[in-house]
């Protein structure tokens, strides 16, 4: 019974000390791993921190220097390096990205101030904008959106290129009102089941009010977020100016914001 016993014992300590070695193993190449993201991937990720900068002043035109966008947008891709877990099924990259994207635009809203009028003129806008698509069922085109407020187009656009500065709306970021797109589509990978389905139907509402852009907008929306150009390539390629295509991704971004409000208040 003694020598039953013991090798009982002689067992489970053999079982604690295979568990033990596993753990330190995952411990040592979670270390070595995180410790090669130190060392060579942050520096191949800085042309990522540009990139992201170069993206987000286009139409932000935010009150910082560029400088202090790429440093923000730094700081965000060493914290990366620093908490990538690499047992989640998104990639470095992929991760390095939502983060700098974040850190670049949490140092934009700190520093944002739209001034009561113009924040007044945004609220007017979105809830005239609901009032003719609930009667029309459609997203308003720039025009009735002009005449039911009472403004010239060119007004409209200043509204709605205020509106982009103010709340990143739709694509680019998430507000109290709007859901986020792009972050959410990204950490597709890495969400729990639940969010994933969430996801996957923000994604196909998104699609949805896409097609139902008109035929420009949606170009435009393509060109920009599908095929990375820039307002500037995107001007040479319709043979407009890029100020003209900058109000209207604007619009594009205001109308795709009208349908997922829609959306998330259940319509």
């Amino acid at each position: 019974m003694a020598a039953k016993l013991k090798s009982m014992v002689h067992r489970r300590l053999a079982e604690e000390s295979r568990r033990h070695l596993k753990t330190a193993a995952r411990r040592a190449y979670a270390a070595q791993q995180k410790e090669t993201i130190d060392n060579q991937q942050i520096a191949e990720m800085l042309p990522l921190v540009h990139k992201v900068v170069q993206r987000v002043v286009t139409y932000i035109k935010p009150p910082l220097s560029y400088e202090d966008l790429v440093s923000a947008g730094t700081v965000g891709l060493v914290r990366a390096a620093r908490d990538y877990d690499s047992s989640h099924q998104a990639g470095f990259k992929t991760y390095a990205y939502i983060r700098i994207r974040g850190a670049i635009l949490d140092e934009l809203r700190r520093w944002s101030f739209v001034p009561a009028n113009v924040d007044k003129q945004i609220r007017q806008t979105i809830q005239a904008g609901l009032e003719i698509t609930e009667q029309t069922g459609l997203t308003p085109t720039d025009l009735q959106l002009a005449e039911k407020l009472h403004v010239t187009t060119d007004k409209l656009y200043e509204i709605f290129e205020n509106a982009r500065a103010k709340h990143f709306v739709s694509i680019d970021n998430s507000t109290d009102d709007v859901p986020a797109i792009r972050e959410s589509v990204a950490a597709i990978g890495i969400a729990t089941p639940h969010e994933q389905v969430e996801k996957a139907e923000l994604v196909n509402k998104l699609t949805e009010a896409i097609t139902q852009l008109d035929k420009r907008q949606r170009q435009i929306v393509v060109l920009y977020y599908q095929q990375q150009l820039t307002m500037k390539q995107i001007a040479e390629v319709f043979g407009i100016t890029e100020p003209r295509v900058s109000q209207l991704h604007a619009s594009a971004l205001f109308n795709l914001s009208l349908k997922l409000r829609q959306w998330k208040d259940g319509g």
